[in-house]
């Protein structure tokens, strides 16, 4: 197989879509913003993602992967992110295999093709026990255990988001209280911030002033970080891993995150077999997801199972 996959990575935030190559490179990219309700309807998003692809390149395609934000029905391919409220069970998978006849058309989560993506070829290559995680508008994973991608019942496995780090904690979406997500998304953590008086908007300002040590934002680090360490100790222990990769945009915040993270792990993290984990930055970084997404392709059933 020679050809390039299409990978397309959708979440709340923006829009990617890429060539990747049998061999994981990244050929081709290009971005936009995912558009917000109630400026756009269910069809104005598909036609958003159709000009997103009409911008790559002309190529012979080996196939469609794709990484969407979740919930949604698998291995059908409806979907209905949590924060795209214009798609709710929206045919995703029969859209595109509709414009790509012939060809194999395989949605996921996006999180579960960041962990797909981090084990072919970025931190967990090599290693057999794998959690991917994205930390953006939302907080999701996927799980690798024995060298293959484990879906679950519903292809929820490793949804690390809804574990619970504070039964007292804030509403999350999904109609639970404390979940990691509610902590640790972009969206809560800078309103988190702004009921301390921090006078932003976004996550990527919060993250720019935590790194000029305005207090409050450094304390939402820190809130992040210690909700992460929590959820991922507790999945340490429950799935025997050896790596944990972390990727989107929150995770760009380097140590301003990842020292809170390491630290609360590694003080709850207290079973002999949990110490050698390694909590990472993906190191696919931006892309993890578009080579998950190939991975789906090109994988064959490691990552793969339901054709």
């Amino acid at each position: 197989m020679s050809s390039p996959v299409l990978a397309i990575d959708i979440g709340g935030t923006k829009m990617a879509a890429a060539l990747v190559e049998p061999g994981g490179r990244v050929a081709a990219y290009e971005r936009i913003v995912t558009p917000q309700s109630p400026h756009v309807d269910a069809d104005g998003l598909w036609r958003t993602l159709l000009a997103l692809i009409d911008k790559l390149p002309a190529a012979r395609l080996a196939g469609v992967g794709v990484g969407c934000g979740g919930p949604m029905t698998w291995p059908s391919g409806d979907v209905s992110p949590l924060n795209m409220p214009a798609w709710r069970d929206f045919p995703l998978r029969d859209r595109l295999r509709d414009l790509f006849p012939g060809l194999p058309v395989r949605v996921h989560n996006d999180a579960v093709a960041v962990a797909a993506g981090e084990h072919w070829r970025g931190a967990g290559r090599g290693r057999q026990n794998v959690l991917g995680m994205v930390v953006s508008t939302g907080v999701g994973g996927g799980l690798i255990l024995g060298g293959r991608l484990i879906d679950g019942a519903s292809g929820n496995a490793g949804h690390i988001g809804h574990v619970i780090v504070d039964p007292e904690g804030p509403e999350c979406e999904c109609g639970g209280r404390g979940c990691l997500e509610a902590i640790a998304r972009g969206p809560g953590l800078s309103a988190w911030a702004r009921e301390q008086g921090w006078t932003g908007e976004t996550g990527k300002e919060l993250a720019d002033d935590a790194a000029r040590d305005h207090p409050i934002a450094v304390r939402a680090m820190n809130r992040a970080g210690w909700a992460l360490g929590v959820a991922i100790a507790s999945a340490t222990h429950l799935c025997d891993l050896e790596v944990v990769a972390v990727g989107g945009g929150l995770s760009q915040a380097g140590p301003l995150l990842f020292g809170p993270l390491e630290e609360t792990f590694r003080a709850h993290a207290r079973m002999e077999f949990a110490r050698e984990v390694r909590v990472v930055p993906a190191a696919l970084g931006q892309t993890a997801g578009l080579v998950g997404a190939a991975a789906f392709v090109f994988g064959g059933d490691r990552y793969w199972t339901a054709d």
